[in-house]
């Protein structure tokens, strides 16, 4: 099986052998004729399983090595680029790429996560697990771009903030609470795109937008499978039940009202051609765009600030009962 194949791909890959030995022997058309017809079969047997993908099959899409980033997609859909770099207080974080570009002739600031391709921008980039330095960095932009009128685009990839002791020395929780706070209140569109992993506060800490969206074959939970299984079931192992029971998909958050839409992937999942992929991010993001746009800053910011607060509404009938003059008292 290729090595870019995942596992529940093994039918595919499979075909794909088959095309690659044929392919090295001398053409003549009855070849030609049997590989198209492999090729073909491959594309719908691809399709069927991308069509039945179970929560933790899609959690592996999301993870693929080739699987496009953010400077993926910085290259594809925006023109005249410009990073820029450090937080102004301790250093420049390679897991987090800000900057501003121009974006079908408009002017606008870029900020996400980047895991990196091979081993050597892996490690140079921390496999996307943004330090404190990183949110400040991020939010150092966006102020920049409210003070400039720039609309903000986000693309979210990243495991989870990084854990290590100098992240939490650094302060990580409140650069990630900060971000919360603060991005709430800009006054410029902010346009989420999930393209990834959304792994918890990492995620969040730069997730705070106008309208969320999210590539059909991403994922946003709280945890990673893998913590969840070791934290509940003190198994590891049960990494795909604990998949299942985060509802981390996109359709799952579409239906919890938690994403405003899914962007379709091509057959395949977006690692399998990223120029397709792009084209239907840009769709999605020029639409979204000009959604938003159109409100007044103090509209937009107000809509915004609801939209996050509903997302606890599902607990108030129990906090409002509780809270309730005339409910009883818990019993001492």
């Amino acid at each position: 099986m290729p090595v870019d194949l995942l596992e529940f791909e093994e039918p595919v890959g499979v075909l794909l052998k088959e095309i690659e030995a044929l392919s090295m022997l001398p053409r003549t058309a009855d070849r030609e004729r049997s590989i198209d017809t492999l090729r073909r079969r491959a594309e719908e047997i691809r399709a069927e399983l991308y069509a039945t993908l179970t929560p933790w099959q899609r959690v592996l899409v999301a993870r693929h090595p080739s699987r496009p980033g953010t400077l993926d997609y910085v290259e594809r859909l925006f023109i005249g680029f410009d990073e820029l770099h450090g937080d102004r207080r301790f250093a420049d974080d390679h897991a987090m790429i800000c900057g501003f570009a121009s974006y079908r002739g408009r002017p606008v600031a870029v900020v996400g996560h980047q895991k990196g391709g091979d081993t050597k921008q892996k490690i140079y980039r921390n496999f996307g697990y943004a330090r404190p330095e990183g949110y400040r960095k991020a939010l150092r932009v966006m102020l920049l771009a409210q003070k400039f009128g720039r609309p903000i685009v986000v693309f979210v990839d990243t495991p989870a903030a990084y854990p290590g002791v100098e992240s939490e020395e650094r302060g990580v929780a409140e650069a990630i609470a900060y971000n919360l706070r603060e991005m709430i209140m800009i006054e410029v569109p902010i346009i989420v795109i999930v393209c990834g992993e959304g792994g918890s506060g990492g995620a969040l800490g730069i997730a705070i937008g106008d309208r969320v969206l999210m590539q059909e074959f991403s994922v946003y939970s709280v945890i990673p499978p893998e913590g969840c299984a070791a934290i509940l079931w003190r198994d590891a192992n049960q990494k795909v039940e604990a998949a299942a029971a985060l509802k981390l998909t996109a359709p799952d958050l579409h239906a919890l009202g938690l994403v405003d839409a899914i962007i379709p992937e091509p057959a395949g999942g977006a690692h399998n051609d990223h120029d397709a992929a792009t084209a239907l991010v840009d769709q999605a993001l020029t639409a979204a765009l000009a959604d938003v746009s159109a409100l007044s800053s103090e509209a937009r910011v107000a809509a915004r600030y609801e939209k996050f607060r509903r997302m606890g509404e599902e607990g108030t009938a129990f906090t409002d009962t509780e809270a309730s003059p005339s409910a009883p008292g818990p019993e001492r």
